[in-house]
């Protein structure tokens, strides 16, 4: 149920989610830390400045020593969704376009955080804009960030400066921010977001999208490409292609280097793949925020 060329098929993107994280996550327990919450884990002894509430009089009867009874609560963080909807986002590789498989990940990823806890929000830049849906904790407010999702249509250029202001408007408390994005930019603009991002100490992770047939430089037989944001259209051929290929590894190793230097986590992903390895990736990054 994590093969795209399947999730293409479910059209309740609520459904969709449930089903992915259902299946991924069975058997997983969730992580926990000690603390006044409602599962008992164990005794320590009573500390000057301890919440009394915590005292356990019984053992204190028992025992004519004071105490705390300690329980486990789950941790919660923000998690933010930052979407890139920019007009590349609508690459298709044989039915499963970028935005479409951004969608399918963004949409499990926010279950699975609401499950644990965490506040959910969504941030789309397309059209030069930013649409923002700031994070909350509870299920009607990841049911809007599922309809916000559902409805995205890739348009235009990626988001101006300018329009950052919301991004930086968090609660004071680390977050977690997940990037989804195929980094397609005209001006090194994705870059300088990546650096003001890194620059707030929060976790960030990137998935960076690419079509398979972008991996490969397979077209079936076209001659021409067309750029999806600014329309110019280039002819191809097969020396083109091969110097392409090293160009593009180069690139994507380039890409990881330099975000790994900002301590941000970097991931590429084929639109062909199943979304395991990004469901993995962010439990990673999730359990270090």
């Amino acid at each position: 149920m994590l093969d795209p060329k399947v999730l293409i098929t479910i059209k309740d993107l609520p459904l969709l989610a449930k089903t992915v994280i259902d299946g991924f996550m069975n058997g997983f327990n969730k992580s926990r830390v000690k603390g006044p919450g409602l599962e008992f884990s164990q005794y320590r002894s009573y500390q000057p400045g301890d919440d009394l509430r915590w005292l356990d009089w019984r053992m204190f009867a028992r025992s004519d020593r004071y105490y705390i009874r300690e329980s486990e609560v789950e941790t919660s963080i923000s998690v933010r969704f930052l979407v890139d909807a920019s007009a590349s986002m609508a690459h298709d590789d044989n039915g499963v376009s970028k935005i479409a498989y951004a969608r399918f990940l963004a949409a499990s990823l926010a279950y699975l955080a609401n499950r644990q806890g965490d506040a959910v929000g969504l941030y789309v830049f397309q059209e030069g804009g930013l649409f923002s849906l700031a994070s909350r904790p509870d299920p009607q407010h990841l049911q809007r960030l599922y309809y916000h999702l559902q409805n995205i249509e890739p348009g235009g250029t990626f988001t101006k400066p300018v329009n950052y202001k919301e991004l930086y408007n968090g609660n004071g408390r680390k977050e977690l921010l997940v990037f989804i994005t195929d980094m397609y930019q005209a001006d090194g603009e994705i870059n300088q977001l990546l650096d003001s991002l890194a620059a707030l100490r929060h976790e960030v992770i990137v998935f960076h999208l690419m079509g398979q047939n972008e991996l490969d430089f397979d077209f079936k037989g076209y001659s021409s490409l067309q750029d999806l944001e600014t329309g110019e259209t280039i002819q191809v051929d097969t020396l083109q292609a091969k110097q392409y290929k090293e160009k593009l590894q180069q690139h994507l190793e380039d890409t990881r280097m330099q975000l790994l230097g900002k301590n941000i986590s970097y991931s590429m992903i084929s639109t062909a793949e199943p979304l395991d390895k990004a469901l993995r990736d962010f439990l990673v990054r999730r359990a270090k925020s």
